[in-house]
């Protein structure tokens, strides 16, 4: 493998944020905060730690904690250097500087595959459009959301202008997460271009999304990620805008994913298709072999086969980094983190802003049991979050699925799991720079936050996140605590 470094600027990095106002040196005895939630639903399973709680009461802890508050602003005059030690414990500060962070473009070469990873928005648009133009034979695209704003406009035109010169044209887009309706996408029945919605019927099958992001050009160049169609994910500055990733993927590989395409895009175009039918082919594409591995999930399927391979490698793994839009797993998923915490180290990014507030408080349902075992949690604060990354030692998985239930066993996804050692430390590198833009959630702080009425907020989130569409649970609007 060649790992390669491109020495231009990458796009769309932000400033630095600053971090809590107050650190504790206790990280073993986080109290839990869990126990009014345990009634929602069954969507908590807490207990309360009594002597966590004795010992937080200590005459002596209260003056350790007094110190190292003592010794946190010393450090932001000056007096200090990033990081205070007290007793035993070692306290990991996030950089609080607001300087900007330069890095250079992660790019590799892995079993004869190219690997480009797209972070701006404005590249991430500017490669589509470019790839679009260059195709001479066929363009395969599969979209959860494909939005009628000037970003859709500009790629349903160049999709049209491809369809125009004769290259073939295949677009499937989800009808509960598209805006865009028929009469948007009415030139591609003047041009032959073909445009398919996935839209399962009343019933079990309602409950499906297809949330998946895939583009094959000529069956020789891939981009697999999190980013929709939708002026919000394809630029970088604003309120509104996404931070998200694109993979770009050329070589060998992408023969994988372009079959993959054409048997949904055949079922979806038929007249009542079976799900059991489409669960069962989903299933054949999944690679278990080979540093670059596909993982096709769904329908409505309890064996994904990307949630039972990052369950092998967490289980395996002593260092772990995270970065999800929607967390919020299941409690076995949460024990095999909470274990590599223990033995390792382990750090998850979830996102303090975000248009479904719901989410954000789904995943505060989870920290206390994480921050127990060890696990470091941040919350990334420049824009809303919208990446799907896990890093476990040596092994890279990157795509469309968020860490929650509905993602790993209702909606169809698209996950490349890529072990190598070069790529997995250039993508821990850009994670380090995530945590720089992120408000390191300490146990002090979330215990401040995790009053009565917020613990049952959480609980209710969690539950209606991982059972409704993200759509749906955008609309409860919840207030988030800061």
């Amino acid at each position: 493998m060649g790992f390669q470094e491109d020495s231009g600027n990458s796009l769309g990095l932000l400033e630095k944020s600053t971090v809590s106002s107050q650190a504790t040196t206790d990280l073993r005895c986080t109290s839990s905060q869990d126990s009014l939630g345990g009634f929602i639903g069954g969507a908590a399973n807490w207990d309360l730690n009594h002597h966590c709680r004795r010992l937080l009461r200590s005459p002596f802890l209260r003056l350790q904690r007094n110190l190292n508050e003592f010794l946190w602003n010393s450090e932001i005059l000056g007096i200090r250097d990033r990081r205070a030690k007290i007793g035993d414990d070692f306290i990991p500060m996030a950089d609080r500087s607001a300087e900007r962070v330069t890095r250079t473009r992660i790019r590799a070469e892995i079993a004869g595959n190219r690997l480009e990873l797209i972070e701006s928005g404005k590249a991430r648009l500017a490669l589509l459009l470019e790839l679009i133009a260059g195709a001479e034979r066929s363009i395969r695209m599969l979209m959860y959301m494909f939005n009628a704003d000037a970003a859709g406009r500009s790629v349903r035109d160049a999709l049209a202008a491809a369809a125009r010169r004769g290259i073939e044209v295949r677009l499937l887009v989800d009808g509960f997460g598209s805006d865009a309706g028929p009469e948007f996408f009415s030139i591609f029945d003047e041009v032959g271009a073909e445009h398919c919605v996935f839209n399962p019927s009343y019933g079990r099958s309602y409950l499906l999304r297809n949330h998946q992001k895939l583009v094959v050009i000529d069956d020789r160049v891939a981009i697999v990620g999190g980013a929709n169609i939708d002026e919000t994910y394809m630029n970088d500055v604003g309120a509104t805008h996404w931070r998200d990733l694109w993979l770009r993927i050329e070589g060998p590989e992408v023969a994988m994913p372009s079959r993959y395409f054409d048997l949904v895009f055949r079922w979806s175009k038929r007249k009542n298709p079976a799900l059991k039918y489409l669960r069962r082919q989903i299933a054949e594409f999944s690679e278990w072999r080979g540093p670059l591995q596909w993982k096709f999930s769904g329908p409505l399927s309890m064996r994904n086969s990307w949630w039972r391979s990052i369950g092998q490698d967490i289980r395996s793994g002593h260092r772990l980094e995270m970065i999800f839009a929607y967390f919020a797993p299941p409690g076995a998923m949460l024990r095999r983190i909470g274990r590599l915490g223990r033995r390792g180290r382990a750090r998850i990014i979830t996102p303090a802003k975000s248009d479904n507030n719901s989410t954000i408080e789904a995943a505060r349902h989870s920290y206390s049991r994480l921050l127990r075992r060890h696990v470091e949690m941040y919350e990334y604060q420049p824009a809303k979050l919208h990446t799907k990354l896990a890093i476990v030692d040596d092994i890279v998985h990157i795509g469309s699925s968020n860490f929650d239930y509905r993602s790993l066993y209702i909606n169809m996804e698209v996950m490349l799991r890529i072990k190598d050692q070069g790529f997995a430390e250039a993508m821990r590198g850009y994670f380090d720079d995530e945590v720089a833009h992120s408000r390191w959630i300490t146990p002090a702080l979330h215990k401040r936050r995790a009053n009565p009425w917020r613990r049952i907020k959480w609980a209710i989130s969690h539950f209606l996140v991982n059972v409704m569409d993200y759509t749906v649970t955008r609309r409860l609007n919840f207030r988030v605590e800061r």
